[in-house]
């Protein structure tokens, strides 16, 4: 594979919820009404198949949100992170859709108890014949542990402590059956070998575990795992556990700044810094004009502008923050602190909340806009600053025109330019990951 090939990935943003309903393209009154169904994220799999995307992230959260003048409802009057179904449940359909996309549920170290998590991605990893990872996040909001019986969430850098225990635990639990356990012989009989199977016997500060898991390795035993940890406390777990990391990066420099620094701790760690992809958040708009979309940029920003309490509403949630508090028109004080995202309060200090909720500031990733030519020479041009790993793209609020855009505009230019891979390698999300 050439050297200047990169890897693509898709973050579900705002999970399993509705899309595109105030959209000019929201599909039927059918579809709008049935966005629990899993039929638009079908599309958009077999989207990203087409595109040999290496897979897909589904972001996740279990609670509506109610920091934003103490009260849930701009969230509900939006659909804004709230609802949400589970990841885990689109997971098998997605996986009945396509052959060889990476499917990475979003499941917490704060909600689940380390062998029910294990159990699940082990059970996942045996259905998709060796296509699933696991996006491991540690909480933020306090309204979520509220939901599973705490007063609110751990203080942040002990939110990390607690997860490298839980991975560790993990990672031990899927291996605690050896590859070649189960041996199927019916003269014998012997189903599995009792030998190559072993409790971890796991006693540390925050789990208890004996295991080991009732089912045998999966197809990939230990599964890629990502992870998109911004402050220090979470890029440190980031470079011990992360098979893939997702950052936001605003800035070339940024982007290059982040990986040297991921790939210098994941040596530390006694890692090969190769094997770690970090994946940089894009949401480009293509069209098939530059001035076209110019265009649906600025009636983005439009509308951004006129709904300015759906984005201050996601900046309470992100860091337990209302923004209500502030005037909109005075930059944000120096002193805020957070338990929630600090690396992102950190970007937003001194800014007025107007601007950063009308601005380009107020959205995540790297703006990319233009003709699919345009847009994949300007994605050639960072990696090739850069150094890699590749894109994570993402539209919160997607629709099937955008997908086409998407995997059947901008993909085949990246294709043609020889970026992108044209096939799949390989059957298993990590040996994909790895290949290049």
């Amino acid at each position: 594979m050439a050297k200047d090939h990169f890897h693509l990935a898709w973050f579900l943003s705002q999970g399993y919820g509705p899309k595109a309903w105030r959209s000019m393209w929201p599909g039927t009154e059918y579809d709008k009404h049935r966005w629990m169904m899993p039929d638009i994220f079908v599309d958009l799999a077999n989207g990203l198949e087409r595109g040999c995307f290496d897979y897909m992230i589904i972001e996740d959260s279990s609670m509506v949100p109610y920091t934003y003048m103490g009260s849930h409802d701009t969230y509900l009057k939006y659909a804004a992170s709230s609802p949400k179904l589970d990841p885990a449940v689109l997971v098998p359909w997605l996986a009945m859709a396509t052959k060889h996309l990476g499917l990475v549920p979003t499941l917490s170290t704060s909600e689940y108890p380390p062998y029910l998590l294990a159990r699940l991605v082990n059970s996942l990893d045996h259905v998709t014949e060796g296509r699933i990872g696991w996006n491991c996040v540690t909480g933020s909001n306090d309204g979520a542990a509220e939901n599973y019986g705490h007063v609110g969430q751990r203080p942040h850098d002990e939110r990390y402590d607690v997860a490298d225990e839980f991975a560790d635990v993990v990672t031990r639990l899927w291996e605690a059956w050896d590859a070649d356990a189960v041996v199927l012989d019916r003269e014998t009989p012997m189903f599995a070998d009792g030998r190559k199977v072993r409790p971890i016997n796991h006693e540390g500060k925050y789990f208890k575990v004996r295991g080991p898991i009732n089912a045998p390795r999966s197809p990939q035993g230990r599964v890629p795992i990502c992870q998109a940890g911004g402050s220090t406390r979470g890029q440190a777990f980031a470079s011990r556990w992360a098979d893939t990391i997702i950052t936001n990066a605003v800035s070339v420099d940024g982007m290059k700044s982040f990986r040297e620094d991921i790939r210098r701790q994941a040596a530390g760690w006694g890692r090969n810094p190769d094997d770690i992809k970090v994946l940089f958040l894009a949401y480009p708009i293509v069209d098939t004009t530059m001035e076209a979309a110019r265009d649906r940029r600025r009636l983005e920003q439009e509308d951004f502008g006129k709904h300015l309490d759906l984005q201050l509403s996601g900046m309470s949630r992100l860091t337990n923050i209302d923004f209500a508090q502030f005037d909109p028109d005075e930059p944000l004080p120096e002193h805020l602190r957070t338990n929630g995202h600090q690396s992102s309060l950190a970007k937003w200090i001194g800014k007025t909340p107007r601007s950063l909720a009308t601005g380009l500031n107020s959205r995540q990733g790297i703006d990319l806009v233009g003709t699919p030519d345009h847009v994949a020479g300007l994605m050639q041009e960072m990696m090739q600053e850069v150094g890699g790993d590749g894109f994570l793209l993402f539209n919160a609020h997607f629709d099937r025109r955008y997908i086409m855009e998407i995997c059947d505009g901008l993909v085949p230019e990246l294709q043609r330019r020889g970026l992108t891979r044209k096939a799949y390698a390989h059957r298993h999300f990590r040996d994909n990951l790895l290949e290049f």
